[in-house]
């Protein structure tokens, strides 16, 4: 059957993503993000069986269970995985596809009241760190990956990590080549070689300044220098003037 079929696929994404799992029973029980994946799958069915109202209500049992929404109108591909799952929400128009994973607090939302598509579409292997916000109809390429509290509202490239508020995509440093780089990434981000664009920009500015501002305050130190020098200078020069002037008016 392949609803039963579907269900192994996704216990099956949780052992493959999760470190922490110890059996099928442990997931079946006590995984949140499985439980709101059945949930789904039947009010999918019902809404594709155009049962709108049936399927809001197995919708909103799974919502308020689990505390993940998920509208039974997404498509949803094979072995998705939603870890920890509090406050995911994905939009009607949403689409994902095969092995994409996604943390708490994730929305795919819309940014329109127009209708027709008005949410993300989630390419294969895609990974959405927590708290990331991906909306409007754009598209988040294949192995992609959004880091956490990201807001992600234009089109994301394949293989591309984006951060940042509005989300900006991160510059690879190292040189391997994106093959040998991590295949898996928690929360959407890489630990090894990646490098925030405006934060490299930021601290150049910062290193620069703090380079003017010594070099000018040690030419303030020398002016100060100068002028006492030339002050010194001068006392001396007009006291040595002065005692001339003096011994020969003593001698006159």
């Amino acid at each position: 059957m392949m609803f039963l079929k579907r269900l192994g696929e996704d216990i099956d994404a949780v052992f493959e993503r999760d470190p922490a799992v110890r059996s099928r029973i442990d997931v079946v029980f006590s995984y949140p993000g499985f439980h709101a994946l059945v949930f789904y799958r039947l009010a999918h069915a019902a809404w594709l069986r155009r049962w709108y109202f049936l399927g809001r209500f197995i919708s909103h049992l799974g919502r308020w269970t689990t505390g993940i929404e998920i509208h039974p109108a997404v498509k949803l591909g094979r072995k998705f995985f939603i870890d920890h799952g509090m406050g995911v929400v994905i939009g009607e128009t949403a689409e994902i596809g095969d092995n994409v994973t996604v943390y708490q607090g994730v929305t795919l939302g819309g940014v329109s009241l127009d209708p027709g598509k008005r949410h993300p579409t989630l390419e294969d292997d895609v990974i959405v760190g927590a708290g990331a916000k991906v909306l409007g109809p754009i598209t988040v390429g294949k192995g992609a990956r959004v880091g956490s509290n990201a807001v992600v509202v234009k089109d994301v490239p394949p293989g591309a990590t984006m951060v940042g508020i509005p989300a900006r995509q991160l510059i690879a440093e190292s040189k391997r080549s994106e093959v040998e780089l991590p295949g898996f990434a928690a929360y959407g981000l890489s630990s090894e070689g990646l490098s925030d664009p405006t934060a490299n920009v930021v601290e150049g500015l910062l290193d620069r300044v703090q380079q003017l501002s010594a070099r000018l305050t040690s030419l303030e130190e020398r002016l100060a220098e100068g002028e006492r020098g030339y002050g010194a200078s001068w006392t001396k020069s007009h006291q040595q003037a002065s005692a001339s002037a003096a011994e020969g008016k003593v001698r006159d």
